[in-house]
């Protein structure tokens, strides 16, 4: 009989044993996946916030150039619109597999029905830009990968641009006409 008892308390001290180790275990790995989270969370805002500055820096070279081009090179309806020219090169940066751009209306009445505002962000950024934000921005995963989506504003800057967008009969300098929104994958 004694036997039996003091077996079964090395059974049930073996087990109590183990079971504290685990438990113990668990608590270590539950003190320790709040920080690796908290630290896979700041790597993710460091990427996101990478990728905001690149949006911000491709916006201020692509605005640039509209507006260069513009100011150079457009003086009459026959010249190849900045827009357009720009519009091509978006399309090969997309095709590269770089990021998407879209030149997209904000006053409701789109010089081509291809610069309609189409999902929910670019609706939401037109709103939010019209009414003074400078840039709009949220990230998205798609099929596992994240992306930075970004709308900032194009205000008319320049009596010439009334030239290519006379629909609008807009002389107000500074009023949002459109938006640029971005599609830029964020490198972890």
């Amino acid at each position: 009989m004694q036997k039996i008892l003091r077996a079964a308390c090395t059974i049930v001290l073996v087990v109590l044993a183990v079971g504290c180790t685990q438990q113990a275990s668990e608590v270590q790995q539950s003190n320790l996946q709040p920080g690796a989270q908290q630290a896979k969370q700041l790597d993710q805002d460091r990427a996101v916030e990478r990728t905001r500055r690149q949006v911000k820096m491709l916006d201020d070279i692509y605005k640039g150039g509209i507006v260069l081009i513009t100011e150079h090179y457009v003086d009459g309806d026959e010249d190849l619109p900045a827009g357009t020219a720009f519009k091509k090169l978006f399309e090969s940066a997309k095709q590269k597999g770089w990021h998407e751009v879209r030149l997209i209306d904000a006053t409701g009445e789109p010089y081509h029905e291809e610069n309609i505002a189409i999902s929910d962000f670019e609706k939401r950024a037109i709103k939010e830009l019209k009414a003074g934000s400078a840039f709009v921005d949220e990230t998205i995963t798609d099929n596992e990968k994240r992306y930075l989506l970004a709308a900032t504003p194009i205000p008319v800057v320049m009596d010439k641009c009334m030239m290519c967008h006379s629909n609008y009969d807009i002389e107000e300098k500074g009023l949002v006409i459109g938006a640029l929104t971005y599609r830029v994958p964020v490198e972890e």
